[in-house]
């Protein structure tokens, strides 16, 4: 097993070398795995895309959910060439990946530019003291929503 998790490693970690010469994104690549095969591939594209949030986890994620049509990748790992970003952490835990698998480090990536620690200070802070404001705007219409699918009988939950 060692043996394929490094070869699973050595292709999210290929990606992210890829970017260094296409320019399409940062240099972070990302497989997922489920039974031993690869059924997804993903590398930074917020460049390419001007998308902010096409990190190279995201668009794995995205990639296996609509090989496999589901939004569940329970039975599935990630191998990833950094430590996950709080977004990329955030779609891992939403999207039920069994296992997480890195090679870089957070600490790595701030040193070569990409710190995530200003938004991990942000998320443990009151929404009123966060550097970009939040505001409420309480309204009926979006009270009434959540009461629907409260009544919603055929809900499907994630």
């Amino acid at each position: 097993m060692e043996d394929k998790a490094k070869y699973f490693m050595e292709q999210a970690i290929k990606l992210a070398g890829e970017n260094i010469t296409t320019n399409e994104g940062g240099p972070f690549g990302a497989v997922i795995v489920k039974d031993g095969q690869i059924i997804a591939y993903g590398k930074n594209l917020v460049i390419a895309t001007n998308d902010p949030t096409a990190h190279a986890e995201i668009v794995a994620i995205r990639q296996a959910c609509q090989r496999l049509s589901t939004f569940q990748l329970h039975d599935c790992d990630i191998y990833t060439s950094c430590e996950p970003c709080p977004m990329c952490l955030g779609a891992i835990y939403w999207a039920k990946l069994a296992k997480v698998y890195y090679a870089n480090t957070k600490q790595q990536a701030a040193h070569i530019g990409f710190n995530d620690d200003f938004i991990y200070q942000e998320m443990a802070i009151l929404l009123t003291q966060r550097t970009i404001p939040f505001i409420h705007l309480p309204d009926d219409m979006a009270k009434w929503v959540f009461e629907q699918w409260i009544a919603k009988s055929d809900k499907i939950f994630y």
